[in-house]
Protein backbone atom coordinates (compact mmCIF):
# COMPACT_ATOMS: atom_id res chain seq x y z
CA UNK A 1 0.00 0.00 0.00
CA UNK A 2 1.80 3.49 -1.02
CA UNK A 3 2.12 5.59 1.91
CA UNK A 4 1.27 8.66 -0.46
CA UNK A 5 -2.80 7.20 -0.24
CA UNK A 6 -5.52 9.00 1.88
CA UNK A 7 -7.10 8.40 4.57
CA UNK A 8 -11.12 8.40 3.25
CA UNK A 9 -11.52 10.71 6.78
CA UNK A 10 -9.85 12.12 9.11
CA UNK A 11 -8.72 9.59 11.54
CA UNK A 12 -7.07 9.46 15.26
CA UNK A 13 -5.41 6.50 16.41
CA UNK A 14 -4.07 6.06 19.83
CA UNK A 15 -0.71 4.72 20.08
CA UNK A 16 2.64 4.76 22.42
CA UNK A 17 4.48 2.11 23.85
CA UNK A 18 3.58 3.13 26.80
CA UNK A 19 0.61 1.50 26.59
CA UNK A 20 1.73 -1.84 27.08
CA UNK A 21 2.29 -0.93 30.75
CA UNK A 22 -1.00 -2.46 31.05
CA UNK A 23 0.35 -5.64 31.97
CA UNK A 24 -0.53 -8.23 34.27
CA UNK A 25 2.24 -10.71 34.11
CA UNK A 26 3.49 -13.00 31.56
CA UNK A 27 0.87 -15.96 32.43
CA UNK A 28 -2.35 -13.80 32.26
CA UNK A 29 -3.84 -13.88 28.75
CA UNK A 30 -4.16 -9.98 28.18
CA UNK A 31 -0.85 -10.18 27.01
CA UNK A 32 0.29 -6.65 26.11
CA UNK A 33 2.70 -8.07 22.87
CA UNK A 34 -1.14 -8.00 21.54
CA UNK A 35 -0.81 -4.14 21.03
CA UNK A 36 2.40 -4.14 19.90
CA UNK A 37 2.42 -6.64 17.10
CA UNK A 38 -0.57 -4.94 15.91
CA UNK A 39 1.05 -1.53 16.29
CA UNK A 40 4.06 -3.08 14.23
CA UNK A 41 1.67 -4.28 11.42
CA UNK A 42 -0.64 -1.73 10.66
CA UNK A 43 2.82 0.50 10.26
CA UNK A 44 4.15 -2.39 7.99
CA UNK A 45 0.92 -1.95 6.26
CA UNK A 46 1.26 1.49 5.89
CA UNK A 47 -1.95 2.69 7.47
CA UNK A 48 -0.35 4.56 10.12
CA UNK A 49 1.18 6.40 7.87
CA UNK A 50 -1.58 7.45 5.66
CA UNK A 51 -2.37 11.15 4.51
CA UNK A 52 -5.18 12.16 7.21
CA UNK A 53 -4.10 9.42 9.82
CA UNK A 54 -2.78 10.66 13.22
CA UNK A 55 -1.43 8.60 15.34
CA UNK A 56 -1.70 10.38 19.02
CA UNK A 57 -0.12 8.92 21.88
CA UNK A 58 -2.85 8.92 24.65
CA UNK A 59 -2.76 11.09 28.09
CA UNK A 60 -3.07 9.72 31.43
CA UNK A 61 -7.26 9.99 32.66
CA UNK A 62 -7.12 12.02 35.28
CA UNK A 63 -9.28 11.34 38.14
CA UNK A 64 -11.88 13.94 37.45
CA UNK A 65 -12.04 12.05 34.15
CA UNK A 66 -12.79 8.62 35.37
CA UNK A 67 -14.91 9.97 38.01
CA UNK A 68 -17.43 10.58 35.16
CA UNK A 69 -17.94 7.13 34.88
CA UNK A 70 -16.41 5.45 38.41
CA UNK A 71 -16.97 5.57 41.89
CA UNK A 72 -14.45 8.29 43.42
CA UNK A 73 -14.14 4.98 46.15
CA UNK A 74 -13.42 2.99 43.55
CA UNK A 75 -10.47 4.94 41.62
CA UNK A 76 -8.85 5.43 45.56
CA UNK A 77 -8.89 1.66 45.82
CA UNK A 78 -7.19 1.40 42.47
CA UNK A 79 -4.51 4.01 43.61
CA UNK A 80 -4.24 1.86 46.91
CA UNK A 81 -3.54 -1.51 44.94
CA UNK A 82 -1.57 0.28 42.11
CA UNK A 83 1.25 2.06 44.79
CA UNK A 84 1.06 -1.22 46.88
CA UNK A 85 0.54 -4.76 44.30
CA UNK A 86 1.11 -6.83 47.56
CA UNK A 87 -2.63 -5.93 48.79
CA UNK A 88 -5.83 -6.92 47.08
CA UNK A 89 -9.68 -5.78 47.22
CA UNK A 90 -11.12 -8.51 46.00
CA UNK A 91 -14.41 -6.61 46.72
CA UNK A 92 -13.53 -4.20 44.09
CA UNK A 93 -12.11 -7.21 41.66
CA UNK A 94 -8.53 -5.66 42.55
CA UNK A 95 -5.70 -8.40 42.90
CA UNK A 96 -7.85 -11.17 41.72
CA UNK A 97 -6.71 -13.99 39.56
CA UNK A 98 -8.96 -12.54 36.41
CA UNK A 99 -7.20 -8.62 37.04
CA UNK A 100 -3.98 -9.44 39.37
CA UNK A 101 -2.10 -6.38 40.99
CA UNK A 102 0.65 -4.88 39.61
CA UNK A 103 2.62 -1.40 40.40
CA UNK A 104 1.28 1.35 38.05
CA UNK A 105 -1.72 -0.37 37.35
CA UNK A 106 -3.94 3.07 38.02
CA UNK A 107 -1.76 4.71 35.38
CA UNK A 108 -1.41 2.41 32.75
CA UNK A 109 -5.21 1.68 33.22
CA UNK A 110 -6.09 5.76 33.29
CA UNK A 111 -3.80 5.80 30.35
CA UNK A 112 -6.07 3.16 27.99
CA UNK A 113 -9.12 4.93 29.23
CA UNK A 114 -6.84 8.48 27.89
CA UNK A 115 -6.77 7.17 24.41
CA UNK A 116 -10.56 6.94 24.10
CA UNK A 117 -11.19 10.24 25.44
CA UNK A 118 -8.82 11.93 23.21
CA UNK A 119 -10.77 10.11 20.70
CA UNK A 120 -13.91 11.91 21.68
CA UNK A 121 -12.35 15.17 22.13
CA UNK A 122 -10.59 14.63 18.73
CA UNK A 123 -14.54 14.11 17.79
CA UNK A 124 -15.96 17.10 19.05
CA UNK A 125 -13.70 19.31 18.19
CA UNK A 126 -13.79 17.81 14.81
CA UNK A 127 -9.84 17.31 14.15
CA UNK A 128 -11.25 13.86 13.35
CA UNK A 129 -14.43 12.09 12.27
CA UNK A 130 -13.01 8.58 13.45
CA UNK A 131 -11.14 7.63 15.74
CA UNK A 132 -9.52 3.94 16.65
CA UNK A 133 -8.04 2.76 19.73
CA UNK A 134 -7.38 -0.83 19.99
CA UNK A 135 -5.80 -0.88 23.50
CA UNK A 136 -9.11 0.08 24.99
CA UNK A 137 -12.31 -1.90 24.95
CA UNK A 138 -12.29 -2.43 28.56
CA UNK A 139 -16.22 -3.23 28.66
CA UNK A 140 -16.51 -5.72 31.99
CA UNK A 141 -15.11 -2.49 34.22
CA UNK A 142 -18.32 -1.32 35.91
CA UNK A 143 -18.82 1.54 37.83
CA UNK A 144 -17.34 0.40 41.16
CA UNK A 145 -15.80 -3.04 40.45
CA UNK A 146 -12.49 -4.60 38.13
CA UNK A 147 -13.77 -7.25 36.51
CA UNK A 148 -12.61 -9.70 33.78
CA UNK A 149 -9.17 -8.28 32.91
CA UNK A 150 -10.54 -4.67 32.96
CA UNK A 151 -10.26 -1.80 35.27
CA UNK A 152 -11.18 1.50 33.85
CA UNK A 153 -14.25 1.37 31.31
CA UNK A 154 -12.74 3.96 28.40
CA UNK A 155 -15.44 2.90 26.01
CA UNK A 156 -17.78 4.20 28.89
CA UNK A 157 -15.91 7.03 29.32
CA UNK A 158 -15.53 8.33 25.84
CA UNK A 159 -19.70 8.15 26.09
CA UNK A 160 -19.89 10.01 29.14
CA UNK A 161 -17.14 12.65 27.60
CA UNK A 162 -19.56 12.88 24.21
CA UNK A 163 -22.88 13.41 26.23
CA UNK A 164 -20.96 16.19 28.26
CA UNK A 165 -20.02 18.19 25.66
CA UNK A 166 -23.52 18.35 24.24
CA UNK A 167 -23.79 15.09 22.01
CA UNK A 168 -27.57 14.10 22.77
CA UNK A 169 -27.65 9.80 21.65
CA UNK A 170 -24.95 7.73 21.23
CA UNK A 171 -24.73 4.31 19.85
CA UNK A 172 -22.44 1.80 22.00
CA UNK A 173 -22.30 -1.22 19.57
CA UNK A 174 -20.00 -4.61 21.47
CA UNK A 175 -19.48 -7.51 19.01
CA UNK A 176 -16.87 -9.32 21.75
CA UNK A 177 -17.50 -12.74 22.29
CA UNK A 178 -17.92 -11.50 26.08
CA UNK A 179 -21.34 -9.69 27.07
CA UNK A 180 -20.84 -5.92 27.79
CA UNK A 181 -21.57 -5.93 30.60
CA UNK A 182 -19.42 -2.94 32.68
CA UNK A 183 -20.74 -0.16 30.12
CA UNK A 184 -24.31 -1.63 30.03
CA UNK A 185 -24.63 -1.55 33.50
CA UNK A 186 -22.62 2.18 33.42
CA UNK A 187 -25.87 3.33 31.33
CA UNK A 188 -28.76 1.08 32.29
CA UNK A 189 -30.98 4.32 33.77
CA UNK A 190 -29.45 6.52 30.82
CA UNK A 191 -32.21 6.71 27.09
CA UNK A 192 -29.19 8.69 25.69
CA UNK A 193 -26.95 5.42 25.21
CA UNK A 194 -28.32 2.53 23.28
CA UNK A 195 -25.63 -0.13 24.15
CA UNK A 196 -26.11 -3.67 21.48
CA UNK A 197 -24.16 -6.44 22.50
CA UNK A 198 -23.65 -9.99 20.74
CA UNK A 199 -21.75 -12.23 22.48
CA UNK A 200 -21.48 -16.00 23.33
CA UNK A 201 -24.45 -16.85 25.34
CA UNK A 202 -23.88 -16.55 29.42
CA UNK A 203 -25.36 -20.13 29.39
CA UNK A 204 -21.65 -21.00 28.57
CA UNK A 205 -19.32 -17.88 29.19
CA UNK A 206 -18.01 -15.29 31.23
CA UNK A 207 -19.36 -13.10 32.64
CA UNK A 208 -23.29 -15.34 32.56
CA UNK A 209 -25.27 -12.44 31.77
CA UNK A 210 -26.59 -10.75 28.39
CA UNK A 211 -29.89 -12.25 28.11
CA UNK A 212 -32.64 -10.43 25.67
CA UNK A 213 -34.65 -9.85 29.02
CA UNK A 214 -31.84 -7.35 30.10
CA UNK A 215 -33.85 -4.33 28.40
CA UNK A 216 -32.90 -1.38 30.56
CA UNK A 217 -33.64 0.35 33.51
CA UNK A 218 -36.97 2.79 34.80
CA UNK A 219 -37.09 5.23 32.05
CA UNK A 220 -34.50 4.33 29.70
CA UNK A 221 -36.56 0.15 29.23
CA UNK A 222 -35.26 -0.68 25.52
CA UNK A 223 -31.89 0.93 25.32
CA UNK A 224 -29.97 -2.01 26.70
CA UNK A 225 -30.19 -4.86 24.20
CA UNK A 226 -28.49 -8.18 24.28
CA UNK A 227 -28.18 -11.09 21.49
CA UNK A 228 -27.01 -13.94 23.57
CA UNK A 229 -25.65 -16.31 20.47
CA UNK A 230 -25.28 -19.95 20.56
CA UNK A 231 -22.61 -21.48 22.25
CA UNK A 232 -20.65 -22.47 18.41
CA UNK A 233 -22.50 -20.04 16.71
CA UNK A 234 -19.99 -19.24 13.51
CA UNK A 235 -19.49 -16.58 10.59
CA UNK A 236 -23.42 -16.46 9.22
CA UNK A 237 -25.08 -17.22 12.18
CA UNK A 238 -23.21 -13.78 13.82
CA UNK A 239 -23.59 -12.03 10.56
CA UNK A 240 -27.29 -12.85 10.27
CA UNK A 241 -27.60 -11.71 13.87
CA UNK A 242 -26.41 -8.97 13.38
CA UNK A 243 -28.23 -7.56 10.63
CA UNK A 244 -31.21 -8.43 12.05
CA UNK A 245 -31.16 -6.45 14.63
CA UNK A 246 -28.61 -3.57 14.89
CA UNK A 247 -29.09 -1.63 11.44
CA UNK A 248 -32.86 -1.75 12.81
CA UNK A 249 -32.59 -0.55 16.47
CA UNK A 250 -29.64 2.35 15.20
CA UNK A 251 -31.72 3.80 12.71
CA UNK A 252 -35.05 4.07 15.06
CA UNK A 253 -32.01 5.61 17.87
CA UNK A 254 -30.69 8.42 15.13
CA UNK A 255 -27.56 8.67 17.26
CA UNK A 256 -24.92 11.06 16.58
CA UNK A 257 -21.76 9.02 17.51
CA UNK A 258 -21.34 5.45 17.42
CA UNK A 259 -18.85 4.14 19.90
CA UNK A 260 -17.79 0.64 19.19
CA UNK A 261 -15.83 -2.14 21.19
CA UNK A 262 -14.44 -5.02 18.18
CA UNK A 263 -12.96 -7.78 21.12
CA UNK A 264 -11.81 -10.21 18.33
CA UNK A 265 -11.66 -13.25 20.63
CA UNK A 266 -14.68 -14.73 18.89
CA UNK A 267 -11.80 -16.13 16.69
CA UNK A 268 -12.60 -19.87 15.87
CA UNK A 269 -8.75 -20.16 17.54
CA UNK A 270 -9.18 -18.35 20.47
CA UNK A 271 -8.23 -20.15 23.42
CA UNK A 272 -11.07 -18.79 25.65
CA UNK A 273 -14.11 -18.67 23.88
CA UNK A 274 -16.03 -21.13 21.92
CA UNK A 275 -18.09 -18.47 18.92
CA UNK A 276 -15.61 -19.99 15.88
CA UNK A 277 -15.78 -16.40 14.05
CA UNK A 278 -13.22 -15.46 11.33
CA UNK A 279 -11.28 -12.39 10.50
CA UNK A 280 -13.30 -12.48 7.53
CA UNK A 281 -16.59 -12.29 9.34
CA UNK A 282 -14.98 -9.76 12.18
CA UNK A 283 -13.77 -7.48 9.20
CA UNK A 284 -17.42 -8.13 7.47
CA UNK A 285 -18.49 -6.65 11.66
CA UNK A 286 -16.35 -3.50 11.10
CA UNK A 287 -17.83 -2.62 7.63
CA UNK A 288 -21.21 -2.88 9.37
CA UNK A 289 -20.65 -0.44 11.91
CA UNK A 290 -19.08 1.99 9.46
CA UNK A 291 -22.16 2.11 6.88
CA UNK A 292 -24.32 2.85 9.92
CA UNK A 293 -21.86 5.60 11.29
CA UNK A 294 -21.61 6.84 7.69
CA UNK A 295 -25.41 6.37 7.24
CA UNK A 296 -27.01 7.98 10.81
CA UNK A 297 -23.60 9.84 11.91
CA UNK A 298 -22.06 11.56 9.41
CA UNK A 299 -18.96 8.86 9.88
CA UNK A 300 -18.92 9.78 13.57
CA UNK A 301 -17.31 6.38 15.03
CA UNK A 302 -15.00 5.80 17.93
CA UNK A 303 -14.04 1.87 17.44
CA UNK A 304 -12.37 0.40 20.32
CA UNK A 305 -10.56 -3.19 20.77
CA UNK A 306 -11.21 -5.26 23.62
CA UNK A 307 -10.05 -9.25 23.97
CA UNK A 308 -8.13 -11.33 22.14
CA UNK A 309 -5.87 -13.97 23.10
CA UNK A 310 -4.20 -15.54 19.83
CA UNK A 311 -1.98 -12.85 20.41
CA UNK A 312 -0.12 -13.63 16.83
CA UNK A 313 -2.34 -15.54 14.65
CA UNK A 314 -5.53 -13.52 14.84
CA UNK A 315 -5.52 -10.12 17.34
CA UNK A 316 -3.02 -8.16 14.73
CA UNK A 317 -4.27 -8.75 11.69
CA UNK A 318 -7.96 -8.38 12.70
CA UNK A 319 -7.19 -4.91 14.50
CA UNK A 320 -5.26 -3.93 11.72
CA UNK A 321 -8.03 -4.36 9.89
CA UNK A 322 -10.06 -2.11 11.74
CA UNK A 323 -7.66 0.82 11.33
CA UNK A 324 -8.05 -0.16 7.30
CA UNK A 325 -11.75 0.29 7.46
CA UNK A 326 -11.55 3.32 9.77
CA UNK A 327 -9.49 4.44 7.56
CA UNK A 328 -11.24 3.57 4.34
CA UNK A 329 -8.12 2.20 3.15
CA UNK A 330 -8.15 -0.02 0.33
CA UNK A 331 -7.17 -3.13 2.37
CA UNK A 332 -9.19 -6.37 3.07
CA UNK A 333 -9.07 -9.89 3.91
CA UNK A 334 -7.27 -11.07 0.95
CA UNK A 335 -4.85 -8.46 1.20
CA UNK A 336 -1.16 -10.38 1.92
CA UNK A 337 0.13 -10.45 5.19
CA UNK A 338 3.76 -7.98 4.49
CA UNK A 339 6.77 -10.27 5.06
CA UNK A 340 8.78 -8.26 7.16
CA UNK A 341 6.00 -8.44 9.87
CA UNK A 342 5.72 -12.41 9.20
CA UNK A 343 9.26 -12.56 9.71
CA UNK A 344 9.13 -10.56 12.74
CA UNK A 345 6.69 -12.61 14.43
CA UNK A 346 8.53 -15.65 13.28
CA UNK A 347 12.12 -14.49 15.24
CA UNK A 348 10.14 -12.92 17.88
CA UNK A 349 7.63 -15.98 18.84
CA UNK A 350 9.48 -19.06 16.87
CA UNK A 351 5.59 -19.00 14.77
CA UNK A 352 4.65 -18.99 11.44
CA UNK A 353 2.15 -16.24 11.04
CA UNK A 354 -0.68 -16.42 8.49
CA UNK A 355 -0.23 -15.11 4.89
CA UNK A 356 -3.16 -13.34 4.84
CA UNK A 357 -4.80 -10.81 6.50
CA UNK A 358 -8.04 -12.99 6.52
CA UNK A 359 -8.34 -16.58 6.87
CA UNK A 360 -10.27 -17.00 3.36
CA UNK A 361 -13.55 -17.95 4.92
CA UNK A 362 -17.28 -17.80 3.39
CA UNK A 363 -19.11 -15.51 5.26
CA UNK A 364 -22.24 -15.78 3.18
CA UNK A 365 -25.41 -15.55 5.46
CA UNK A 366 -28.79 -15.66 5.14
CA UNK A 367 -30.92 -12.86 5.09
CA UNK A 368 -33.39 -12.22 7.82
CA UNK A 369 -36.32 -11.65 5.37
CA UNK A 370 -35.97 -14.79 4.11
CA UNK A 371 -37.56 -16.19 7.17
CA UNK A 372 -37.63 -17.00 10.98
CA UNK A 373 -36.39 -20.75 11.87
CA UNK A 374 -38.18 -21.49 15.00
CA UNK A 375 -36.25 -24.50 15.04
CA UNK A 376 -33.00 -22.89 14.72
CA UNK A 377 -31.11 -21.98 17.77
CA UNK A 378 -29.64 -18.72 16.53
CA UNK A 379 -33.39 -17.64 15.08
CA UNK A 380 -34.80 -18.46 18.41
CA UNK A 381 -32.18 -15.95 19.94
CA UNK A 382 -32.18 -13.61 17.62
CA UNK A 383 -36.47 -13.38 17.70
CA UNK A 384 -36.15 -13.25 21.64
CA UNK A 385 -34.24 -10.03 21.31
CA UNK A 386 -36.48 -8.46 18.36
CA UNK A 387 -39.49 -9.39 20.68
CA UNK A 388 -37.83 -7.57 23.68
CA UNK A 389 -36.69 -4.48 22.46
CA UNK A 390 -38.80 -4.15 18.46
CA UNK A 391 -41.86 -2.65 20.34
CA UNK A 392 -40.35 -0.31 22.75
CA UNK A 393 -39.04 1.59 19.47
CA UNK A 394 -42.10 1.59 17.00
CA UNK A 395 -40.51 -1.80 15.10
CA UNK A 396 -42.25 -4.79 14.16
CA UNK A 397 -40.43 -7.67 15.18
CA UNK A 398 -41.75 -9.67 12.97
CA UNK A 399 -41.40 -7.74 9.81
CA UNK A 400 -38.80 -4.69 10.65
Amino acid sequence: MSTHSRSAVPLQVAWDESMLAYNFGGQHPMNPERLHLTARLARDCGLLDLDGVTVAAPGVASDEDLAAVHSPDYIRAVRQVSSNPDTSDAARGLGTEDTPAFAGMHEASARLAGGSLDAAEAILRGSAVRAVNFGGGMHHAARSRASGFCIYNDAAASIQRLLDRGVQRVLYIDVDAHHGDGTQSIFWDDPRVMTISLHETGMSLFPGTGFASETGGPGAEGYAVNVALPTVAGDAAVLRAFHAVVPQLAGAFAPEVVVSQHGCDSHREDPLTNLRVSVDAQHALMLGVRELADRLCGGRWIATGGGGYALASVVPRSWSLLVAVAAGAPMGPATPVPAVWREYVLERHGVEAPRLMGDGADIWWRSWEIGYDPNDDLDRTVMATRKALFPLHGLDPWFD
